[in-house]
């Protein structure tokens, strides 16, 4: 965990000239919303008094860049500090980089982990069937769908020939159907940061992290920035149902984001959104090694579509939103034996990377015995009010 939380890897490659913006556990004080530099993390609570509010104004990065605030400490020391099992509570560390927003996810949104979403429903959330059912999902529907737009009359054709040969599913519904799968991942307030574990809920026995991209969004739909993301997934209560989606998606510590938003500016925008690759890496205590890879290049829904269809004359939010833009990646690597395919241990450490956001690196364990989310909104609201930041 230590390297993951150096600062040459936690930090962009071009991290003089990104504007990066985070959340800050100061002691005695609470959250705090920050500027990250590698020279440092500097106040910007008299710019915006939350994350949310930041995103709100007319131009976040251009205010951020002018703010003059106090410096809290030392970026490297802090990235440190951040490390669940080596923290200082006396010394200030990093927090998920939202607050206020609301956190949801779009589903289905490559061909690989559609596919293997299908394999899950077919096998019910049973593991050992996986590699059976792969063979013969593919073998009536193949395995590259990547050139069927959604929603277009090609893919409406590929819906009758499967509906005709008992094929049709839920996730293909929304994997080239018109409506993209949009849901709640997890509250406000309850994303960890890099260096904290993540849950995974302790009656799964087939789970998987999901590297994806984050974008920070306000109330107007306007998409401000961007983040990694660790969509922690439990493959067999899914798959068991699609009714149990809240339960394998929204646990305790189930959902990361970071190590920071980096807004969008000259320098970085949405241009560069669709063209990152992320990279994954678990490492098990057992010492077993899993690697992965997702590219936005290879996305089926284009991100401003998916963030129209989160948001928008039907829904609103307030206080924004982050999405979470779905993975590619989809484990299949034997970790327990043959055909059982990949699923977590305790003690897994996982990162996702991209030379653009830098690194959000996590260790696994069960979500019943992660820390406990106590920290909302009303916690926020009464250390904001304390602070005279409440306007």
């Amino acid at each position: 965990m230590k390297s993951h939380l150096d600062i040459s890897a936690a930090l962009p490659a071009d991290a003089a000239n990104a504007l990066l913006i985070g959340r800050a556990q100061v002691p005695g004080t609470g959250p705090v919303l920050v500027q990250v530099r590698p020279d440092g993390v500097f106040d910007l609570s008299k710019v915006a008094a939350t994350c949310s509010e930041l995103l709100e104004l007319p131009d976040p990065a251009a205010a951020a860049r002018a703010a003059s605030g106090a410096r809290i400490g030392s970026t490297a020391d802090m990235l440190a500090n951040s490390a669940f099992d080596a923290r200082d509570p006396a010394l200030p560390w990093f927090l998920a980089p939202c607050d206020l927003q609301a956190i949801k996810a779009a589903g289905v949104t490559f061909v690989a982990s559609m596919l293997e979403r299908v394999i899950e429903e077919q096998a019910r959330g049973d593991a050992s069937r996986a590699e059976e059912v792969r063979a013969a999902v593919v073998a009536v529907i193949g395995d590259n769908l990547s050139a069927v737009r959604p929603g277009s009359d090609e893919a409406m054709r590929l819906k009758e020939v499967l509906l005709e040969q008992g094929m049709w599913s839920q996730y293909l519904e929304v994997g080239i159907g018109p409506d993209a799968e949009i849901f709640t991942k997890s509250q406000p307030m309850s994303a960890v940061g890099t260096g904290a574990e993540v849950g995974i809920h302790p009656g799964s026995a087939w789970n998987n992290p999901e590297p994806e991209i984050v974008l920070a969004v306000n109330s107007r739909g306007e998409a401000r920035g961007a983040a990694l993301g660790n969509d922690v997934n439990l493959r067999d209560f899914e798959g068991r149902s699609a009714l149990l989606l809240g339960k394998a998606k929204d646990n305790n510590a189930s959902c990361a984001i970071g190590p920071f938003i980096r807004l969008f500016d000259a320098q970085f925008d949405i241009g560069d959104v669709r063209r990152c690759d992320l990279s994954m890496q678990v490492k098990g205590p057992e010492g077993f090694v899993m690697q992965g890879a997702s590219s936005l290049s290879k996305i089926s829904r284009d991100p401003l579509d998916l963030v129209g269809q989160a948001i928008g004359a039907n829904h609103q939010y307030p206080d924004g939103l982050v999405l979470f833009l779905g993975t590619m990646f989809a484990p299949t690597q034997d970790r327990h034996g043959p055909g059982q395919g990949f699923t977590h241990v305790v003690g897994d450490i996982v990162t996702v990377s991209t030379p653009q956001l830098g690194t959000l690196a996590n260790r696994v364990n069960t979500s019943d015995n992660v820390p406990p989310w106590t920290y909302g909104t009303a916690a926020l609201m009464r250390d904001l009010a304390r602070r005279g930041l409440l306007r």
